[in-house]
Order: C-alpha cells, then sequence, then structure tokens
C-alpha cells in the first residue's frame, strides 16, 4: 500500500495533504487551489463511453500537447480520467479549463464543474459492491458494463499503472488553456485594475476572479456551467 499511496500523493494530493487509503475520499480544493481534474464518462448504449473517453484521452495528448492521463472506472456507473497537475492553479482557472475541454471534446456528457470532493480508487462502491480501480487503458473496453471490479484490486499493479504517468506541467497547462481559448475565439484578457469593478474580464479567468465572473465569462463563450451532478439517462 505504501508503494500506491506514494503514487497518489505524487500525481494527485497536496503535500501536506491528510489521505487514508480506507477511506480515500480528497477534497480537489485546497487553499483555492485545484491539482488534480476527474472527468466522468457515464454508461451509455453500444459501449459510448468507452469511445468517448478514448477520443477525449487522444486529443488531450495529439491536440493539446498533455501526457497520457490515468483510466479509472469507479465501481458501477462511469469511466473517469485522471488530469495531474504538477503546478496547482487556481479553482476558477480549473473550473474553466474543464469547461473548455467538455465544450470542444465531450458536450453530450453530462459534466459537475462544482465538483469538490472526489474518490481515489481503488474503493469499494457501496451502492454496487463493485470495486473502482485503475485500469489498463488498452484492457478498458471489457469493463464498460460493469465499469467495476468483483474483488479488490491488487495494490501492486495499480502502482504500476500510475508509476509511468506524468504530472501536466506548467507549461503544457498553459499552452493547452491557450490553445482552448483559440478554439473558441476567446483572447485572454488583461488582470482586473480593481477587484471590486464589476466589469467581467473578457478572456482568460484570472486566480481573483469570481465565481460571477466564471458564469459570465462561461456565458460569452456559449457553455452552460452546471454546478450539480447529473446522471446521463
Amino acid at each position: 500500500m505504501q508503494k500506491l499511496t506514494s503514487e497518489l500523493r505524487r500525481l494527485y494530493l497536496f503535500g501536506d495533504q491528510p489521505f487514508d487509503p480506507a477511506a480515500p475520499s480528497i477534497d480537489l480544493v485546497n487553499g483555492g487551489l485545484v491539482r488534480a481534474l476527474a472527468i466522468d464518462f457515464h454508461k451509455a448504449a453500444d459501449e459510448q463511453h468507452w469511445v468517448r473517453l478514448c477520443d477525449v484521452a487522444n486529443a488531450l495528448q495529439t491536440e493539446l500537447g498533455l501526457p497520457a492521463p490515468a483510466v479509472s472506472v469507479d465501481g458501477g456507473s462511469a469511466y473517469r480520467l485522471w488530469l495531474s497537475l504538477a503546478t496547482p492553479v487556481p479553482a476558477a482557472q480549473a473550473t474553466q479549463f474543464l469547461a473548455l475541454l467538455h465544450k470542444a471534446y465531450f458536450e453530450d456528457e453530462a459534466i459537475d464543474l462544482g465538483r469538490s470532493r472526489i474518490d481515489l480508487p481503488p474503493g469499494l462502491n457501496g451502492a454496487t459492491g463493485l470495486w473502482s480501480a485503475f485500469i489498463n487503458p488498452s484492457m478498458g473496453g471489457a469493463l464498460a458494463e460493469d465499469l467495476g471490479l468483483e474483488m479488490a484490486p491488487p495494490e501492486s499493479p495499480q502502482a504500476a499503472f500510475l508509476e509511468g504517468l506524468h504530472s501536466i506541467s506548467e507549461e503544457e497547462f498553459a499552452h493547452a488553456l491557450a490553445t482552448l481559448l483559440r478554439r473558441h475565439d476567446v483572447a485572454p484578457a488583461a488582470p482586473r485594475a480593481n477587484a471590486s469593478t464589476s466589469t467581467t474580464p473578457g478572456g482568460l479567468l484570472l486566480k481573483d476572479a469570481t465565481l460571477e465572473d466564471i458564469v459570465r465569462h462561461l456565458h460569452a463563450i456559449g457553455i452552460e456551467p452546471t454546478f450539480r451532478h447529473v446522471l446521463k439517462n
């Protein structure tokens, strides 16, 4: 378990963030910053959730120049992509990045932009009796129906799936965000001179952006933010 915990901490946890493998629910936001991003692909007909995940994972690497994400099943309802940030970013910027990814690559999939806690695999899904787990992407399609494992996954292979992965560098994240902004014809804006002004930034949401700023900005580029998790029917 020590090796797996070490890999989870390297990729997804803040340096001093408490973590109990027996109760693996973690806060995604720490001090207003985010270093782990998760994207769900809910079960759909004809294994389309797996096809969609593969399309997005490939686009992250080939179109945005990001390192390969981890892939997991949540124990019954969804596949999940995990993105690790080497340098934590402001929560507002993380929300903007996810919203732009959503609009660009998987707009027909429900997304929870307000999620602040998440369970790290592996763990038992009490609702289904199946285990969440990180999986080998080459074998992921075999789990499209159950989206979980009947038995707890061995710790050594779980750690092995993670040890070859790399965090997104600050430069890679900035490049990917700029690429998405250009795709939606949004130019980065200068920081606001007065944080109390009601003027909404026309482009990049900076660390001093308010929730209202985020919502206005997403509306301006045609994104309807969802701050409530909705399961796909």
